[in-house]
């Protein structure tokens, strides 16, 4: 009985604090969120960067500053933001901890990246006859027209029918259409096609084809 009543205390007291509770954690995470407002800029010319990638680390979220460099974020306090453009080395700022208010004005400098291209050494064929036996033996590779020809190629197609396997969507329709073919006769024998003028043709014009000749060779009989 007296723990019964320990349990109901509890309940009310619990009952009670929630509203304070809920209300201290709401405050706690609206001081956590943060507005930053900024420019990215160069370190040398103070030169507005454009299309600067601003992501937020470990989160996968981000902006991309404006044609003015200018941007907007919201994080938390502690979270670190990686700056990085092409040309520019990558940065990366960590918001304090202990930053006072919501809103966060950031000017970011940033450091041009020099990058070092292999060099390219250009050298004139030796005569106009090596250079006309260069170019016509050249493989020129396939246009989007030719390689869309050789997609569509009545040869290939029929190739790939044979010999791609069915997937899910045709599987369950040629079950569904044999299941239900078999219940259409359900009852009474099948009809057969020995007697069916349009069965003859159709057969005929597969053994004219050779589909059963091909079926032998792929079976080894």
């Amino acid at each position: 009985m007296h723990q019964k009543r320990s349990y109901i205390l509890s309940l009310i007291i619990v009952f009670l604090l929630s509203p304070f509770l809920l209300k201290a954690q709401i405050a706690e995470f609206r001081d956590s969120v943060i507005q930053i407002s900024g420019l990215t800029m160069t370190a040398d010319s103070l030169r507005a960067i454009p299309a600067v990638s601003i992501m937020v680390r470990s989160q996968g979220r981000g902006t991309i500053s404006n044609r003015s460099g200018i941007f907007s974020i919201v994080v938390f306090k502690g979270d670190t933001l990686s700056f990085s453009a092409v040309g520019f080395k990558r940065k990366d700022y960590r918001v304090p901890l202990n930053i006072k208010g919501n809103n966060f004005s950031l000017i970011q400098l940033m450091v041009e990246d020099t990058t070092y291209l292999p060099v390219t050494i250009i050298k004139p064929y030796l005569s106009k006859e090596e250079f006309d036996r260069a170019f016509a033996n050249m493989d020129i590779p396939d246009d989007a027209y030719e390689v869309a020809r050789k997609n569509t190629n009545n040869a290939r197609l029929r190739a790939m029918a044979r010999y791609t396997p069915i997937d899910g969507r045709e599987g369950v329709n040629q079950y569904l259409n044999k299941q239900a073919q078999s219940l259409y006769y359900a009852g009474q024998p099948p009809p057969q096609n020995i007697f069916n003028p349009l069965a003859w043709a159709q057969f005929i014009q597969a053994w004219k084809r050779g589909d059963f000749k091909r079926k032998d060779d792929n079976y080894g009989y």
